[in-house]
């Protein structure tokens, strides 16, 4: 098993827009390709700390992954959700995503 922790940096003024998508899509369409998240976090801060929504998924295996993000990316109704978020332009600056295993220790 293990995580991976996702960063997304918001454009100025469309964190909102990310934070209603999510909330609205994005989150059933991850329940519906087997993604499970474990919590969403918004970063407290100052100046462009303020734009960024993170948050954490839990995987079986890199296949489990490469399988779920694939299904995920071409739902259609991901790909509307996308058009209907985006029609007055980007909304997502920038993504970053890193995998992590729990240290051996943290297990006990």
């Amino acid at each position: 098993m293990f995580y991976e922790f996702r960063t997304y940096t918001c454009m100025p003024g469309k964190l909102p827009i990310v934070l209603k998508r999510f909330e609205t899509a994005t989150f059933a369409l991850f329940e519906k390709h087997g993604i499970r998240r474990i919590t969403p976090l918004l970063t407290i801060g100052v100046g462009e700390d303020n734009l960024q929504l993170k948050y954490v998924l839990q995987w079986e295996s890199h296949e489990q992954r490469d399988r779920a993000w694939a299904a995920f990316r071409a739902d259609p109704d991901w790909l509307k959700a996308v058009t209907e978020s985006e029609k007055d332009g980007p909304v997502v600056a920038r993504i970053a995503n890193e995998l992590l295993l729990a240290a051996p220790f943290s297990l006990k």
